[in-house]
């Protein structure tokens, strides 16, 4: 993937998942990385510019120099407020305005993680006032903090939501190939991917992720009563 903020985007999901907000954990697997689906999909329709570069940062490879429709601050408000038009229908017969709240937020939490994580190409508005604190420089912080959030987000989701001893075991070992995927992307040498090669590995991976969150919880109800 050439490395976006990647698994400390999942301890947000894990994070808000709650037994008393019923929100699918895999649905907020797709919305903390929501904005990154809308942002592979627009670098491979040529819609929005990417380009791979071996040490752009310390951190990442990807120069995200046009990226005004998925990662600008008015962009991610849109589509936020659209993620919570969506779950709001597609789960109307148990959705309340708290639980879609929840996942408009989810949504938008990504643009703050990456606010911290990026050097300075995200737009405040259209493609100019680009902010980003630029931790990516910084690879060993940067690597911690995922680390660190992963982590404190699956200790509360363990801690607030009932599930078996064996589900337990199942979310530490995902938890554990998600960190192990992360010291790749972040550690190990690679030529450069192409900037569509870059775009289909976040879609699958991301997919392939929220298919694993989905697995989880299918387990889990299958435990517990």
């Amino acid at each position: 993937m050439s490395q976006k903020m990647f698994v400390g985007h999942y301890g947000v999901a894990f994070a808000v998942k709650t037994e008393r907000n019923k929100i699918p954990l895999w649905v907020l697997f797709i919305a903390v990385q929501f904005l990154d689906y809308i942002w592979a999909i627009f670098i491979l329709l040529g819609i929005e510019k990417l380009r791979v570069v071996r040490g752009f940062t310390a951190g990442s490879m990807l120069d995200a120099y046009y990226m005004p429709f998925s990662h600008s601050l008015i962009a991610a408000f849109i589509w936020s407020g659209i993620a919570f038009a969506v779950y709001k229908a597609a789960w109307r017969a148990r959705a309340s305005n708290s639980a879609a709240l929840l996942v408009a937020l989810a949504v938008f939490s990504h643009w703050i993680l990456d606010l911290i994580a990026h050097p300075r190409d995200l737009a405040l508005y259209d493609n100019a006032w680009k902010v980003g604190l630029g931790l990516w420089n910084y690879r060993g912080l940067e690597f911690g903090l995922e680390v660190a959030l992963l982590a404190a987000g699956a200790v509360l989701y363990l801690i607030r939501n009932a599930i078996s001893q064996s589900s337990k075991i199942g979310v530490i070992g995902f938890g554990i190939v998600l960190i192990v995927v992360q010291v790749g992307d972040t550690f190990l040498p690679r030529a450069p991917l192409s900037d569509h090669e870059t775009a289909v590995g976040v879609l699958v991976f991301y997919t392939l992720f929220a298919g694993i969150a989905f697995l989880l919880e299918r387990h889990k109800r299958t435990r517990v009563p």
